[in-house]
């Protein structure tokens, strides 16, 4: 059974509409986790129509990311305190990424979207979307973190085999979820077995 890759519902009108412009994006991520997206081959005029779908669906994993793992207590500063989701490097997002969580919870802590220029500018974070912009800074990125426990999600090939945790990597127009369980494990995530069955499960060059 392919993992529902899901929107989170609201109750008003205006808020619907909000979230209308992301209605196709969950459709379309059931089959991403599934069996990856084929993105159609773009003429010149469609390329941009389909990197912003590309991101639509990379922000829809981000979301849901924070339904299938689990942090332990002291990755949190209070019971009550947000998930961060995190985005190093240059955003590819916009404003997709805030429109889909704005209001949203996971349990009883609120989601909230932070972004950074560096590294080293991150304290409270728990989901890390690294940019292709800091492919080259990836040893610096693992070094500075160490084993806190972040679950950090790259788009560039190989960030996995670098010890990220979750790699969307796009192949042949097609965008593949991989999974280093070890690194997870180092970070003390628990993630869901729905979510790792949908995945490839790779480990570190190094290991």
């Amino acid at each position: 059974m392919p993992l529902l890759v899901c929107l989170p519902r609201r109750s008003s009108a205006g808020a619907g509409r909000r979230r209308s412009a992301f209605a196709t994006t969950a459709a379309l991520a059931v089959a991403v986790v599934a069996a990856g997206l084929a993105l159609p081959t773009p003429g010149v005029s469609a390329t941009r129509n389909i990197i912003a779908r590309e991101y639509d669906l990379k922000a829809a994993f981000l979301f849901n990311f924070a339904q299938f793992v689990e942090w332990p207590a002291d990755a949190f500063a209070e019971t009550g305190s947000p998930i961060t989701i995190g985005v190093l490097g240059l955003d590819p997002f916009g404003g997709r990424l805030d429109s889909l969580v704005a209001g949203e919870r996971v349990g009883n802590r609120r989601l909230v979207v932070r972004r950074y220029r560096s590294v080293d500018e991150i304290d409270a974070c728990q989901i890390l979307f690294i940019a292709g912009s800091e492919d080259d800074q990836l040893a610096r990125i693992k070094k500075t973190l160490g084993h806190r426990s972040i679950l950090t999600v790259g788009e560039t090939r190989d960030f996995t085999a670098h010890a990220g945790i979750i790699g969307l990597e796009l192949s042949q127009r097609r965008v593949h979820l991989k999974i280093n369980l070890g690194a997870a494990t180092a970070a003390r995530l628990t993630i869901s077995s729905m979510l790792l069955r949908q995945a490839q499960i790779v480990a570190s060059s190094e290991d």
